[in-house]
């Protein structure tokens, strides 16, 4: 799907992280809410959400929200994200 959703305008970029208990998270970033509402109405993101229902979650959540900035510390230096 980051294939697929890397070629919509207005896709930023993608993160995901998971435990050894399978437990995950992945956020994908987008310019505005057109770009987000493209994305959610491609018909091979819809059919992998179908089948991601109906072969691994039981469940899932889903957030719209807006990041007004980033910050990111490593030993010796930090970065700015804006």
């Amino acid at each position: 799907m980051v294939d697929l959703g890397s070629r919509y305008d207005g896709f930023l970029g993608i993160e995901s992280a998971r435990g050894e208990n399978g437990l995950g998270i992945t956020v994908s970033y987008w310019r505005d809410e057109a770009a987000i509402l493209a994305w959610k109405s491609d018909t091979e993101h819809e059919k992998a959400q179908r089948g991601g229902r109906e072969a691994w979650y039981e469940a899932y959540v889903v957030r719209i929200a807006k990041v007004e900035r980033s910050y990111a510390w490593s030993w010796g230096h930090s970065a700015n994200r804006d």
